[in-house]
């Protein structure tokens, strides 16, 4: 849950420090105090979007701190990052300057804006005040039952992206054999021409290396006079001419050991002579053995300028270098092997079925999850209808089947009847303002309910709901705050009094004359003046005073 909030420089708050217990919290004010500001500093440290706007007025820098305790899934996500803590605790951390550049941490580490994102998504589920608008949207509809029916049904998200793997596959391979058979002409002109290539450079059957084998060789075949000459005047000077190297070293040595024995400030030079001594003992080996294996071979001379004319004039028409050939060979053999394939209509036609048996199976198994979902979500938001003063109304989740798509053969829609005896339409058609507010709440609490993050956060969810049914939607979430850590955004005094937690907003000036925010909990005695205030307006008399008592008692 989320333990604490620190917000510096922040639109209008200068500095607020903010601790949360668990259960049900409120926050109250008068409008533009800079309750949502609340909910978009936290959604900022959670890896929300911000720019250097979000910056208060001469400030250098926004910084928004949240402290969580973590548990579950967001500890894996911590261990697996290499973000974890001893306290099990999670620390996000955001900062952007007045030049909009951002920064981010976890537990004091640096990370991206993506790794905040996804730590929050286990940590918070933020629903917003325009919640309701998106629930018009068909694709909103489908994408909040197969989230919903991860619980229910054994993970509706997860069949979801098979049927689209299955599908991308399946119309891919289809775009690829009507290819085919449109340009079938083209196609057998291409072939022909990767098979006249790849015959060539079989033929040829250049080796990965060879080109520096063989250049190295025609190197040392056309200079071999050069070499044999170079060779035997360097063994003759140091081991066959009238005073070779080699004597004269060996003598310098034999006088030198005697005079050590005279003097021992020597030696170091006879430890220096003897070695070079050695090493040329070792070079008149080596350049003997040498002299009897190269020798003067015109034909292999002309058989190796041979092969080195034809790789190159290969890599020439080929448009590569000679040392390239060997690639170039296995490149056109893959593009011929695929184009084979691609030739091969009926073996295009048979994986082609293979692939759409594949995606009507995995279509299947989403249609059944989806219909449990249905009829689970239809029956829990029904039941929270009647709650919600709208007896007698009833909430379906029709699935129309459709021609195969992306998203399955079926299109999911919600359908509401806002009375008994009355057939379900479209939400979108028939749902009045007050209605699908009260609607779109039911549907986030149950969503809510069945969903794993520790902390759930309302925004003015309630707009547009008054009266009795107000005070059904705060037991609502005080029943929901039982079980989560629940933080809502309200102008209503019917929710606002079911709180455990009551923090109230409020809007003031600097000595300076700038607009701040502050943020107070209120006691029982404050708790009572500001449910009067969202009760009575300006003016708070002894009735509403009454009346708020009585709000908080009950």
């Amino acid at each position: 849950m989320l333990r604490t909030l620190s917000i510096r420089d922040f639109v209008i708050v200068d500095s607020i420090e903010l601790e949360f217990s668990s259960g049900f919290s409120v926050f109250t004010g008068e409008t533009g105090a800079g309750k949502s500001i609340l909910i978009d500093a936290l959604q900022l440290a959670l890896g929300g979007r911000g720019d250097a706007s979000v910056v208060r007025e001469g400030a250098a820098k926004a910084d928004i701190t949240a402290d969580f305790s973590a548990s579950g899934a967001a500890q894996d996500w911590l261990a697996q990052n290499e973000f974890a803590l001893d306290d099990g605790g999670a620390l996000l951390r955001r900062v952007i300057d007045n030049a909009g550049r951002s920064k981010a941490y976890i537990n004091g580490v640096q990370a991206t804006a993506t790794q905040l994102r996804d730590l929050g998504e286990l940590l918070v589920d933020i629903h917003g005040q325009h919640a309701h608008q998106s629930l018009l949207k068909l694709d909103a509809q489908r994408a909040l039952l197969d989230s919903q029916s991860v619980a229910k049904e054994g993970g509706g998200e997860r069949h979801a992206q098979d049927v689209a793997a299955a599908y991308k596959a399946w119309r891919a391979l289809s775009r690829q054999r009507e290819e085919f058979e449109t340009n079938a002409k083209n196609v057998l002109v291409e072939r022909e021409r990767l098979e006249w290539q790849v015959n060539e450079l079989e033929k040829l059957a250049v080796k990965p290396g060879e080109w520096a084998d063989i250049t190295n060789e025609h190197s040392r075949l056309s200079h071999a006079a050069s070499l044999l000459e170079g060779a035997q005047e360097a063994l003759t000077a140091i081991s066959e001419s009238e005073h070779p190297i080699l004597s004269q070293i060996s003598s310098l040595n034999q006088k030198l050991g005697k005079l050590v024995d005279i003097d021992a400030q020597l030696q170091p030079v006879l430890d220096c002579m003897e070695p070079a001594r050695i090493q040329l003992q070792e070079a008149v080996y080596a350049l003997n053995d040498y002299l009897d294996r190269v020798d003067l071979d015109p034909d292999r001379l002309r058989q190796v300028e041979g092969r080195l004319e034809a790789i190159h004039s290969s890599a020439r028409k080929f448009r590569v270098t000679p040392d390239e050939l060997p690639e170039e060979h296995a490149s056109l053999s893959e593009k011929l092997r695929q184009l084979a394939d691609a030739s091969d209509i009926d073996g295009l036609r048979k994986q082609e079925e293979k692939l759409k048996a594949e995606y009507v199976a995995a279509a299947k198994k989403l249609s059944v999850v989806r219909t449990g979902a249905a009829k689970l979500l239809g029956t829990q938001v029904t039941a929270a209808m009647q709650e919600l003063n709208m007896t007698g109304g009833s909430f379906v989740v029709a699935l129309n089947p459709v021609d195969a798509t992306a998203h399955g053969v079926e299109q999911v829609e919600f359908l509401v009847a806002g009375h008994a005896g009355v057939a379900p339409r479209p939400l979108a058609k028939v749902a009045s303002g007050g209605e699908l507010a009260r609607i779109a709440l039911a549907i986030s609490v149950i969503t809510s309910n069945s969903a794993t993050t520790p902390t759930l956060i309302f925004d003015e969810v309630d707009s547009g709901i008054g009266g009795g049914v107000a005070e059904v939607v705060g037991r609502l979430l005080k029943r929901l705050g039982q079980e989560r850590q629940v933080l809502c955004v309200t102008h209503l005094p019917q929710v606002a009094s079911q709180a455990n937690q009551h923090f109230q907003v409020a809007k003031g000036t600097t000595g300076a004359g700038k607009t701040v925010s502050r943020i107070d909990v209120l006691d029982n005695k404050a708790r009572v003046e500001e449910v009067a205030r969202m009760l009575g307006g300006i003016e708070i008399t002894a009735t509403t005073r009454k009346h708020a008592r009585e709000l908080l008692a009950s």
